[in-house]
């Protein structure tokens, strides 16, 4: 019998843990539940390995931002934060971190459900639904070895720099599209399946960590061009490696 996708629940408001089990568990989701970072945690070194997690940032003791902190240093989980909307700069940090998409407080558990499903389908899980990553596996640009699938670049200096979902499909677009200037709209569609509502930067964050990961000099970056107005075009030569 094929194992069902998994969605841990890490939020310490009973009522939307219960709304959230029940609703996604009627859609064809196995749904676990923490009430405090530290229980899901616990769960994590029992052996629990969800296929994503829905992560709400306040929370008392540790917040979800620690969490998510926590877990794009241990692993490519997929996060989904749940933020109330006075938490505007907490989302953002939340999207630096390396989360892949947020929703706000109040929400529709309609919307959530479709903001699985798009990151679901384009997240390395066996769960996914399409594969949209290139065929070959691994990938040269400049001095820098891409291995899709590891979801790492390698540079000259042979240390391999792991990226987060988020960095992995945003980097798989650039290098599908080299030479294109893409707008932000596009490389959100692209990304994570979504249009951009008008204040959001996400893709911006995206950007600039990914940035971080594959430039010489992030802050004067020559493989990543911003073209203001416009988007960001990948002036990279791409070839098998």
């Amino acid at each position: 019998m094929e194992e069902l996708p998994h969605i841990a629940v890490v939020d310490d408001h009973q009522e939307i843990r219960q709304l959230l089990v029940r609703y996604l568990g009627q859609h064809g989701y196995a749904v676990s539940e923490a009430a405090s970072a530290q229980e899901f945690r616990n769960q994590l070194d029992a052996g629990l390995c969800p296929h994503l997690v829905v992560l709400d940032i306040m929370m008392p003791h540790e917040d979800g931002l620690s969490l998510c902190r926590h877990l794009r240093a241990t692993s490519s989980l997929p996060v989904i934060f749940l933020t109330a909307m006075a938490e505007d700069t907490d989302r953002i940090v939340g999207l630096e971190l390396g989360a892949d998409d947020y929703l706000v407080k109040p929400f529709n558990p309609r919307e959530l459900l479709a903001r699985i499903r798009a990151v679901l389908r384009r997240s390395n899980n066996p769960q996914a639904q399409e594969d949209n990553t290139p065929k070959t596996e691994r990938l040269r640009f400049g001095d820098k070895i891409f291995d899709l699938t590891r979801h790492e670049v390698t540079g000259s200096d042979g240390v391999a720099v792991p990226l987060s979902t988020s960095e992995f499909r945003l980097l798989c677009v650039f290098l599908e599209h080299p030479g294109k200037v893409l707008s932000r709209d596009a490389l959100l569609e692209l990304t994570s399946g979504r249009e951009a509502d008008v204040w959001d930067r996400s893709i911006d964050n995206q950007v600039s960590r990914l940035r971080r990961k594959v430039e010489e000099d992030p802050k004067n970056p020559v493989l990543i061009k911003t073209y203001w107005g416009d988007g960001y075009c990948f002036t990279g030569k791409v070839s098998p490696a």
